[in-house]
């Protein structure tokens, strides 16, 4: 006979589910032996607060069969042992469905192994998960973030904005004061010969007269 090996059992620690809604109890197992047609898996539940424990659900012989219990009109087998699968569905959650199930399977002769628990927590309305609201604060942050920078830029691009229009206007101020310095040079030049022939011409009319006088006498 082939000596007995252990055989593990994986299930979630802790399935969260509202009322009225559905949870699947998953329950996967690890064996090495090929899957054997003597494969069996049961699942217990022991509601909260209650010492008392209740055989759910059998399978065996390739048959699933659901205990009389009060769970019976809301379970479902959705495993596969040949898949390494032993899970259930409980549909209609109710508040006092809140307990521990435990899975169990057996693979002759992989037969030594510990069962595994997963605790049933049920709520009125979903529960803020922790991973969910950590999301929400990453979020939160980044789009504060990406609101600051784009106000940075804002910022910076109207201020260069103004700069530039600064730049013009004193460009146009420095070229207008130009034009009137060149304007004024211009007249300037343009005066000096004229007032160099009315004091040319006043000589000559002054000399003139001078002349006249002498004349006279």
């Amino acid at each position: 006979m082939s000596p007995s090996l252990a055989l593990e059992v994986y299930t979630n620690r802790e399935v969260h589910g509202t009322v009225g809604s559905k949870v699947t109890l998953s329950c996967t197992f690890w064996s090495s032996e090929w899957i054997s047609e003597d494969i069996t898996v049961t699942w217990h539940y022991q509601p909260d607060n209650s010492r008392e424990m209740y055989s759910i659900f059998h399978y065996a012989k390739g048959q699933p069969s659901i205990d009389q219990t009060i769970l019976r009109d809301r379970l479902q087998w959705v495993g596969s042992p040949r898949r390494k699968d032993a899970s259930i569905v409980l549909h209609s959650l109710e508040l006092t469905d809140n307990g521990t199930f435990t899975c169990d399977v057996k693979n002759p002769p992989d037969v030594v192994g510990k069962t595994s628990y997963v605790h049933l927590l049920v709520y009125e309305k979903a529960p803020a998960r922790p991973g969910l609201i950590l999301g929400i604060i990453i979020a939160s942050a980044l789009a504060l973030v990406i609101l600051v920078t784009i106000l940075i830029l804002l910022i910076r691009y109207c201020w260069y904005r103004r700069q530039i229009r600064m730049q013009r206007e004193l460009s146009a101020l420095e070229r207008g004061k130009l034009h009137k310095i060149k304007e004024s040079s211009k007249r300037s030049s343009r005066q000096t010969p004229l007032l160099y022939a009315m004091l040319d011409q006043s000589r000559k009319s002054s000399d003139k007269k001078k002349d006249s006088r002498k004349d006279r006498k």
